[in-house]
């Protein structure tokens, strides 16, 4: 039996399989069947563990996808930093326009009482001004009353008066003439009388007429002249006035 096992080993006729075309005769290998065996179960394991080419573009994206969410934020170190500036910067503008605010408000009242100041002054100036002009006025209608009651006398003088007197006539009604252009320059005025309705805020009353000639109330005659500086009375004018008869 062993000599018939031998010889059908012998005639054993060696079989190629494709995969090993081109490679050693398989007679040749001197390795055990069980050798062979692990060889192929390890390339079965190593064509195993090779990724598949059409699951591998989705695995690619789905990694890079992962990638990008895991990935760390490179400004997220310096978020806080930020949000802290940005934070004291809108505090500080908040301060800046309550400042501003309470800087405009502060104008405006500077303003106001400026203006008020202005005008206090400007008031103040004109009633010392009036004041001022008033005593003076007063000091000069009485001077002018006298030349004014002297021209009117000695208008009333025949003309047998030599020439030289109605030359000092002249001249007196001249200097009377500059007196009215000074206290008029002053903003002194005359009150009108004659003919006017009687009124007892510029007129004074100091005799009645019956008459026709004039409707009562009304002013017949100006006695002595009466002023006034803008609303102010410096005095009242003295005047006759008509009553019904």
């Amino acid at each position: 039996m062993t000599s018939d096992k031998k010889e059908k080993k012998r005639n054993r006729i060696p079989i190629r399989f494709l995969d090993n075309v081109g490679k050693k005769d398989p007679s040749e290998n001197t390795k055990p069947d069980d050798v062979e065996r692990m060889d192929l179960d390890n390339d079965e394991e190593r064509l195993s563990d090779e990724p598949d080419d059409d699951l591998l573009p989705a695995e690619t994206d789905e990694f890079s996808q992962s990638a990008e969410v895991s990935a760390p934020d490179p400004g997220a170190s310096a978020w806080g930093p930020e949000m802290a500036e940005l934070v004291a910067t809108r505090s500080e503008l908040k301060r800046v326009e309550a400042e501003n605010e309470e800087l405009k408000d502060r104008i405006a009242r500077r303003q106001a009482e400026f203006e008020n100041y202005r005008k206090r002054v400007d008031r103040e100036r004109t009633e010392t001004y009036n004041h001022v002009v008033a005593d003076v006025a007063k000091k000069l209608l009485p001077v002018i009353d006298n030349l004014k009651r002297a021209l009117d006398t000695e208008a009333s003088v025949e003309s047998s008066e030599s020439d030289e007197f109605r030359h000092f006539l002249s001249g007196v009604d001249l200097i009377y003439k500059q007196l009215n252009g000074v206290i008029e320059g002053l903003g002194v005025k005359a009150i009108a009388s004659v003919g006017e309705p009687f009124n007892p805020h510029l007129h004074e009353a100091v005799v009645t007429e019956a008459t026709d000639e004039y409707e009562p109330d009304t002013v017949m005659q100006e006695l002595v002249a009466g002023y006034r500086l803008g609303d102010k009375l410096i005095r009242p004018a003295m005047v006759k006035v008509a009553k019904r008869g």
